[in-house]
């Protein structure tokens, strides 16, 4: 099975089974299970590479068990990476213990902290083996494609001119701000995020580590991820005070990065600008129907969620591996039907829900009382998880392995 590039001047159509819209987890998981269950898919995605310094880099053990199923783990492991399997963080200068994935009884009780792009990388390269694959980048999807209520695929843009690709069916996985969910028209229901996140990196050794996963002071937040030779940073903020953080200078910044972690003081002057400090505005919404007569929608596109618990990614891999299962039997004869393509979205709703509740909770109730100036006390929960072993245990579970984990059960067909 063969692919026309679309680069070539007298070629500028492309027919496939499945053309998916984003090269993120969601989409670069989607596209390695159906061409691995030999469906004519194409995954575009915009950029030239998969290089972006704010994504996600926390693997979970759900993950890493799909990556066992597909037979990819141990390949998946030799890529650099850390383990984490204790979070601890502190709430003022009490410490408290957050979850132990030791507890968890699976294959990789632990989570992998990898550069995204490492993790989409080796999904494009193991993926290359598949004939019915093909990744395309520099290719963005700008149009929907409609015959009547059909969605029939969609308009490109590529480096000389456009490219129009018919699919059985299309599936957004372009994020947050998919662009194909606008044009669909469907309903967005924004559930509300206090917060937003400054995203930047500073050096360390490699024997630097104090084990503490996230800092909480009265009026600040810090979670630090250890990345072998740097920490990733996320410094979360009260929505909308990026300005008043500005208006206060870099070294005020760097004063309050210091003061709450110590540990990144001798490299803080890595932060040389504001141009090495990204703003993720956070999000927590969801689709109210995730499907249309030949477009479905899952991960990001269908719901946002917060960077809290880092588990975004893991929910857009389970979206994809759900996806895959119902929907891969079902190209014989012209695409999966739209009550085949609202099963995906009666499977995976509930998980969203649960998650994106628990986020809400941590948010309102303890980030946000943080970050307002109140007096700084652990939670009674987070005392008791502290004190008990045992709750350790579940509350890794619920980071970990997270609401109805996924497992694959489509076929492969090479």
């Amino acid at each position: 099975m063969s692919f026309e590039s679309p680069r070539e001047p007298a070629r500028r159509s492309l027919a496939v089974q499945c053309c998916i819209v984003g090269g993120g987890p969601a989409g670069m998981m989607l596209g390695y299970l159906l061409g691995r269950s030999g469906i004519k898919t194409v995954v575009l995605e915009k950029h030239a590479d998969f290089f972006r310094d704010f994504r996600g880099d926390t693997v979970h053990p759900s993950t890493l068990q799909v990556m066992q199923e597909l037979g990819l783990l141990e390949d998946f492991l030799k890529i650099p990476h850390q383990q984490l399997t204790h979070m601890q963080g502190m709430f003022g200068k009490t410490p408290i213990r957050i979850a132990d994935l030791s507890r968890l009884e699976t294959t990789c009780p632990f989570i992998a902290l990898m550069p995204q792009w490492d993790f989409l990388n080796f999904l494009e390269t193991k993926g290359a083996r598949f004939p019915s694959l093909q990744i395309l980048k520099n290719t963005e999807a700008i149009e929907l494609v409609r015959d009547g209520s059909l969605i029939t695929g969609v308009v490109a843009k590529v480096p000389d001119g456009t490219l129009q690709i018919s699919a059985d069916l299309t599936v957004a996985c372009d994020g947050r701000h998919s662009i194909i969910r606008e044009q669909a028209g469907l309903k967005v229901e924004n559930i509300g995020a206090p917060i937003d996140v400054l995203w930047f990196r500073v050096g360390k050794s490699k024997a630097d580590s104090d084990g503490i996963f996230a800092r909480l002071q009265r009026g600040q937040m810090i979670v630090t991820i250890d990345r072998d030779d740097y920490w990733q940073c996320a410094y979360v903020i009260s929505k909308g005070k990026i300005d008043d953080i500005k208006a206060r200078g870099l070294d005020a910044f760097r004063d309050s990065v210091t003061s709450l972690a110590p540990i990144l003081r001798p490299r803080i002057g890595d932060v040389r600008n504001w141009g090495d400090v990204n703003l993720l505005t956070v999000r927590i919404d969801r689709l109210t129907r995730w499907a249309l007569p030949g477009l479905l929608c899952i991960g990001d596109a269908a719901h946002a969620m917060s960077p809290v618990g880092g588990v975004g990614v893991n929910l857009a891999v389970q979206d994809a591996v759900a996806a895959a299962n119902l929907l891969f039997d079902k190209f014989s004869n012209g695409g999966p039907s739209l009550e085949d393509l609202e099963q995906v979205q009666r499977r995976r709703l509930f998980p969203a829900r649960m998650t994106q509740t628990m986020q809400t909770v941590i948010q309102d109730n303890i980030i946000n009382r943080a970050l307002s100036g109140e007096d700084l006390k652990p939670p009674l929960v987070a005392r008791l998880i502290t004190a008990i072993p045992w709750l350790q245990g579940q509350t890794a579970r619920l980071l970990g392995i997270g609401v109805r984990p996924e497992h694959v059960h489509s076929a492969q067909r090479l």
